[in-house]
């Protein structure tokens, strides 16, 4: 029984790839890879000709089938076309099915952008949320906001460049205006990781290029900035919408908001 390997691969220097993963690369009997055209350039670098299949999201299915009877006879290197296979690319579907089968897993860690970003970040590493890439559609991307806007963890996103200064303004709004880093090109020849305030982001970023991963502190009860009035009113008009008496949901949201009970009232009432 093979083992599936899960091979990190350099996010932009190739000096990050590990000596570790050189070997895995040129042992395995087959290489699962998301995109065999970016990963064949890192092969010829490195001189390792060992056999490619595709396997990328809207194949993965398909392909999973010829990756298990692979690992019948040797082990298999899954890798995405940068960084650590299974964030945010195909592998979890894979690696239940090797485990169901029998065979072994096993990370072979290296590059990683999230983490790259947090440790250089200069906020809290005690404890954070991985999130992933924030949701294409506005509603839906200021819901998920919502929903994690209380939270005390250093929050960490993946954004595109076209969509970086909706979702920057709508955490400014949502958020408050927090401590903030933002990670673009990691290790590429034009790196930069940009630290201050939301609200000095979107500022700073008027055409946004590359690759991003944005980190935003989380809440700080000492320091908490009051809501927004945007987001108050967003708050007030969800919990009417419920049934939710306004005397009753002003006692609520006041603690949550740092507005005065009165304020949250008066905006209740005026809408209902």
């Amino acid at each position: 029984m093979g083992t599936l390997y899960l091979v990190a691969t350099p996010i932009g220097n190739l000096e990050d790839i590990t000596a570790r993963a050189l070997r895995i690369l040129r042992e395995a009997r087959l290489i699962a890879a998301e995109d065999t055209r970016v990963t064949a350039k890192l092969l010829t670098h490195f001189g390792i000709h060992t056999p490619q299949i595709s396997y990328f999201e809207h194949n993965k299915l398909s392909r999973q089938d010829a990756v298990l009877r692979a690992l019948q006879d040797g082990s298999v290197a899954l890798v995405s076309d940068a960084g650590t296979p299974g964030l945010n690319d195909p592998g979890l579907e894979l690696v239940r099915a090797a485990l169901d089968a029998g065979h072994q897993v096993s990370a072979i860690p290296g590059p990683s952008a999230p983490i790259a970003a947090i440790v250089a970040s200069g906020l809290s590493t005690d404890s954070f949320l991985y999130l992933g890439y924030v949701p294409r559609k506005a509603t839906e991307r200021r819901a998920a906001f919502e929903k994690v806007a209380e939270l005390p963890y250093t929050l960490v996103f993946l954004e595109a460049p076209h969509r970086l200064r909706g979702s920057l303004q709508d955490m400014l709004e949502i958020f408050g205006d927090r401590p903030a880093a933002v990670a673009r090109e990691l290790t590429k020849l034009h790196e930069e990781i940009w630290r201050g305030t939301l609200g000095q982001a979107v500022a700073h970023f008027p055409q946004p290029r590359g690759e991003f991963v944005v980190l935003v502190a989380g809440r700080s009860r000492r320091s908490r900035q009051p809501w927004t009035r945007a987001r108050v009113q967003a708050a007030v008009r969800k919990r009417l919408a419920t049934g939710e008496a306004p005397t009753h949901l002003a006692a609520g949201l006041a603690e949550e908001s740092g507005w005065a009970r009165r304020e949250i009232y008066k905006l209740a009432s005026s809408r209902g």
